[in-house]
């Protein structure tokens, strides 16, 4: 069998046929990126500059060592900071343009313009104090941060070289843009949000086709064979992931073989990266027993109260609430209807665990230090990650239903983005001929 498996893992793949949403060339999803990217300076950055009360944004990196910020103001065929990359942003006033300035000897994208000229003045870091000098900002954000390490990118070394070539008073001008970037990392701009439903789509194609039989053969196929056939996926259709899936099971008894067997309950953890935006989705399905063709209704109960405890969470969601608020107020509901909760949901975007309002952890469900204090925004996407501990008479034991989706909150409330789960997957799917020869 050992040697049998990669060969029918191989069969698998090279038969797949099924057909996903367009997924765009290399080149056109670099023209996707870049126009993305220069209306988030244009039309998002100042109101956010704004908002937080920074006039100047400091954003410095170098090469192999990423600040996350700067990774999302780089254009897409910049793979990553260029020696010492320093990127500037300054707000001139309400009724002016803000300035972006790249302190470097070429543009950095359309929006970052050229401000430094070697030949004039070989010292790099000099030509960023004189500049920050020039425009003397009353507060010079940079990405120095407590709580999120998405927002503390600006290295120890980096730091000390920007405060010695500021003079005195303006040294007491610098502070942490935490909340900043935050906030720059967290909203989600309309012209994304048109494109983020057919990313969603395009992970939730992804995860049927591995849960069908054109990937799972019971009695034969492992949750490993189903793993791997996920990361293979991913690379044929030339996308990105930003974690290692997960497959697992749940059945009755206390069999705890990897093989996937009729009867089974499965469960897949999932996401892609496109666009340089990210999806985190979990699913279930089940593995049809000869005569069956349906779940059993115990199954379909306990997929029902997941789907209830997303309705719960969810419903609570308010702006300038804080996670720790909505963890609280959804937790007690649902222990009042009879769920037994486990909530974990977190921030998505440009990460997969994002930054934003961060509401639960797995082993943190009294509420989340520093993240969980931040309160929720509109404009804002979110992982709706949650369990609930379902008690099965039939197996004479408990499941967890462990649900994943991602979703969009604005003023108009929340929504997911590509739907979410309420039926479980069938393996097989059924045709209508073979539900009339079952049924003879």
């Amino acid at each position: 069998m050992k040697y049998f498996l990669p060969l029918f893992l191989t069969f698998l793949l090279t038969q797949s046929i099924a057909q996903h949403a367009y997924i765009l060339s290399q080149r056109d999803q670099a023209e996707v990126i870049d126009g993305l990217l220069d209306d988030r300076l244009k039309n998002l950055l100042p109101n956010l500059m704004r908002r937080e009360g920074i006039d100047m944004w400091v954003i410095i990196s170098r090469e192999y060592n990423e600040d996350p910020v700067i990774k999302t103001m780089l254009p897409a065929t910049w793979m990553a900071s260029r020696r010492t990359t320093m990127l500037v942003v300054f707000d001139k006033g309400a009724d002016k343009e803000m300035e972006y300035l790249a302190v470097a000897r070429y543009d950095v994208g359309k929006v970052f313009k050229r401000s430094w000229n070697p030949e004039q003045q070989p010292d790099q870091w000099k030509q960023l104090g004189k500049i920050i000098e020039e425009r003397n900002p009353k507060k010079i954000g940079v990405n120095k941060a407590f709580a999120y390490g998405h927002a503390d990118g600006i290295s120890a070394n980096d730091y000390d070289e920007l405060l010695k070539v500021l003079s005195k008073p303006l040294q007491s001008h610098v502070v942490s843009a935490e909340k900043l970037a935050v906030s720059w990392l967290e909203a989600r701009t309309e012209k994304e949000m048109t494109i983020y439903p057919q990313i969603c789509r395009i992970a939730h194609e992804i995860i049927a086709e591995g849960f069908s039989d054109r990937v799972i053969q019971p009695g034969v196929t492992t949750t490993d064979d189903v793993v791997w056939w996920y990361r293979e996926k991913i690379k044929e259709l030339k996308l990105d992931t930003w974690f290692h899936p997960s497959v697992e099971i749940q059945r009755t008894g206390s069999d705890d073989s990897m093989v996937i067997m009729p009867g089974d309950l499965l469960h897949v953890d999932f996401g892609i990266t496109y666009l340089r935006l990210n999806t985190d989705t979990q699913q279930h399905a089940y593995v049809l027993k000869a005569g069956e063709t349906t779940a059993p209704d115990f199954l379909k109960n306990a997929l029902a109260k997941g789907n209830k405890l997303q309705d719960i969470l969810t419903s609570n969601f308010k702006e300038g609430k804080t996670g720790n608020q909505i963890l609280a107020d959804a937790r007690k509901q649902a222990i009042d209807q009879g769920i037994t909760p486990s909530i974990y949901t977190h921030p998505i975007g440009y990460h997969g665990h994002a930054a934003g309002t961060t509401i639960g952890m797995w082993d943190m469900q009294g509420g989340v230090p520093f993240t969980g204090e931040y309160p929720m925004h509109f404009k804002t996407a979110y992982s709706i990650e949650l369990n609930a501990t379902v008690p099965i008479a039939e197996w004479k034991k408990d499941i967890k239903i462990m649900l994943e989706e991602d979703g969009y909150f604005d003023e108009i409330g929340f929504r997911y983005i590509d739907g979410r789960q309420i039926e479980l997957i069938l393996i097989p799917k059924l045709s209508g001929n073979s539900l009339r020869h079952i049924s003879k």
